[in-house]
């Protein structure tokens, strides 16, 4: 059984592939696709105001469009200090047209300039969904506490993990193995929750 991930991105494939179920209980092969293997589609306009709306958007167009059963999410960066920015624009902080990871740290770090460690309090927040071709629509939440550095620290992830440091494990995001970062953040928290009805189709 094919299944779509809404999603281009290489970084976002390879960890969802470490969390996403292999077989429903039925015995079905699940089989993942994402957007690279589709080029013709049409660009995805994510103009929902919530990150839940932008998440099952995604979905919905995959199914539209491919007719496969589609997983999508949409994540947000929520910082305390600047009132919950980037939150649902995380992925185009500095620029409205683009994803780009360098300049949207840098933003935030400009942002956050001076600001004292107990008031650079954050949390990551990501919303899964999942759409079939029978139009029925599921959205599970994750979430992850942290706080964010003045400084990059660690060299795994992708966006803004090397600047979300979890004080419960002492360690950026950017820092912890694949298996770690997984076991406790947003997305890992919120696909896992999304695979509760693969493993029922």
């Amino acid at each position: 059984m094919e299944i779509l991930l809404a999603t281009s991105n290489p970084h976002k494939v390879k960890e969802l592939l470490k969390i996403l179920p292999g077989k429903t209980k039925s015995g079905k092969v699940l089989i993942y696709k994402t957007l690279a293997d589709f080029p013709n589609l049409p660009p995805i306009i994510e103009d929902g105001k919530t990150l839940e709306e932008n998440a099952q958007i995604k979905a919905v167009f995959g199914v539209v469009h491919t007719g496969l059963i589609t997983l999508a999410d949409d994540t947000g960066l929520m910082v305390d200090f600047l009132k919950g920015a980037p939150g649902v624009n995380s992925a185009r902080y500095a620029y409205p047209d683009r994803c780009d990871n360098k300049a949207n740290n840098e933003k935030l770090l400009k942002e956050l300039s001076g600001v004292p460690t107990a008031k650079r309090t954050a949390h990551f927040k990501a919303i899964a969904a999942l759409a079939l071709p029978t139009g029925q629509l599921f959205s599970e939440e994750g979430k992850i506490e942290g706080r964010i550095l003045t400084d990059y620290k660690g060299s795994g992830g992708f966006g803004y993990d090397a600047l979300f440091f979890v004080p419960k494990y002492n360690k950026t995001l950017a820092e912890m193995t694949e298996i770690e970062k997984n076991k406790i953040s947003h997305r890992g928290a919120a696909f896992r929750k999304i695979s509760k009805y693969l493993i029922e189709l």
